[in-house]
């Protein structure tokens, strides 16, 4: 059986479980001493072995192989087998099991080997003389001396099989989590990834347009402008080239981004991306679908904006209204856009309940993928609970400074 590495921290229980358990053996063990007025000074000594090291068992397992060569001294000399020896003997020999301090069948074997030599020590001691009258398992005494052997035995097989049995779902439980855990990391990186083809296949349509727009004003000038030196034409034609070079580049690029998962390299129709000023169009469109949505901007908009930027505020707000579309259903969402010198803030909230419990991680492109692009910018992107009367945030701050050189810098890497 292969041997894993499950800490004993790993068991499913309250911390507290041990010592209290413990305890309570503690008091059940000096409850029979004085009921039994036992004087015994070998059983009176072994007992304390016996039962009080299981009050650490859980942080120390390997307390198990002092307690049950103990459980079984102390038998030896009183075979009138105590209640607590017998249920601290079970508890030591399952914690060995349990936290594999030792191989099972190492374990059990080494456990029916220590029974049989007390069997043998009450032989010995005459345990089992009565008189000259056989004992009574069989008519004629067979096997009847050892017959406790087997009682002990088949104690000591059922209970590392069950302790063994508890640690292989233990392990299997803690396997399927691990893998869950990993395949949505799997899923989270994959949506990512995604999502920046998706950003490098929008950004395209940004760069393409301002290359291809350069490289028609290069060539044109050699052209309306007559009284150009030769060296100066040449710079022209050098500018043009170069244009449509980068331009051919940025479509062999896209085409690979464009690629489905099975291989085909069929480019998406290129289409004008959104700008800031289409924020209205997509309000529009929220309402028309039964949305409630109201819009209020603060601060001067500057007279240039990188259009990646711009790009980044329209997705965030689209998805920020899918979101409320598709969880908070008839909410009312309030967008405030600030315009603030070098930075521009975004703050979108709903009054829909919000999120009612944790959701587990997946690899959606919500979020994930708006965090993406914020952090594309050199911005952040926060979301969460809007309050405790329920609601949906989403808080951005994008840096105004954050050009296309960037932006791509951090797409095509």
């Amino acid at each position: 059986m292969r041997q894993s590495s499950l800490r004993p921290t790993a068991w499913p229980r309250s911390p507290r479980y041990p010592y209290i358990s413990g305890v309570l053996l503690v008091v059940l063990a000096a409850a029979e001493v004085l009921h039994a007025r036992i004087t015994s000074t070998p059983v009176l000594a072994s007992l304390p072995f016996v039962v009080l090291p299981l009050l650490w068992r859980r942080r120390e397992p390997r307390i198990g192989l002092l307690v049950v060569p103990a459980a079984l001294l102390n038998f030896l000399f009183r075979p009138e087998l105590l209640m607590t020896v017998a249920v601290a003997g079970v508890m030591g020999l399952h914690t060995l099991a349990r936290h594999r301090v030792l191989h099972p069948a190492l374990l059990g074997a080494g456990a029916i080997t220590g029974s049989l030599l007390v069997n043998v020590g009450h032989v010995a001691m005459g345990v089992y003389d009565l008189g000259g009258r056989a004992p009574a398992v069989g008519a004629d005494g067979s096997l009847s001396y050892f017959t406790e052997s087997f009682v002990l035995a088949a104690g000591v097989v059922a209970t590392v099989g069950v302790a063994d049995a508890t640690r292989s779902r233990e392990e299997s439980r803690q396997a399927r989590e691990a893998a869950q855990r990993e395949l949505i990391a799997m899923e989270r990186r994959h949506a990512a990834a995604q999502e920046r083809a998706a950003i490098a296949r929008e950004l395209h349509d940004i760069v393409a347009h301002s290359v291809s727009v350069i490289a028609v004003q290069a060539e044109s000038a050699t052209y309306t402008m007559p009284d150009l030196s030769p060296p100066a034409r040449d710079g022209f034609q050098q500018i043009a080239s170069s244009a449509r070079s980068a331009l051919t580049e940025l479509r062999q690029l896209l085409s690979v981004l464009r690629a489905d998962e099975a291989g085909a390299e069929e480019a998406a129709p290129v289409v004008p991306q959104p700008t800031l000023d289409s924020l209205g169009a997509l309000l529009e469109a929220h309402r028309s679908g039964g949305g409630v949505v109201s819009l209020h901007t603060t601060g001067a908009r500057p007279a240039a904006l990188p259009p990646s930027l711009e790009l980044t505020v329209y997705r965030i707000v689209q998805e920020a209204l899918t979101n409320a579309r598709r969880h908070a259903r008839g909410a009312a969402v309030d967008i405030r856009l600030t315009y603030d010198g070098d930075e521009i803030r975004l703050r979108i909230t709903d009054d829909g309940p919000g999120p009612r419990r944790p959701r587990p991680a997946s690899g959606g492109h919500g979020l994930s993928g708006m965090r993406e692009r914020a952090s594309l910018l050199g911005g952040r992107l926060a979301c969460g609970p809007a309050g405790p009367g329920g609601g949906f945030l989403i808080e951005a701050e994008l840096p105004v400074g954050a050009g296309a050189k960037s932006f791509a810098e951090g797409v095509y890497e």
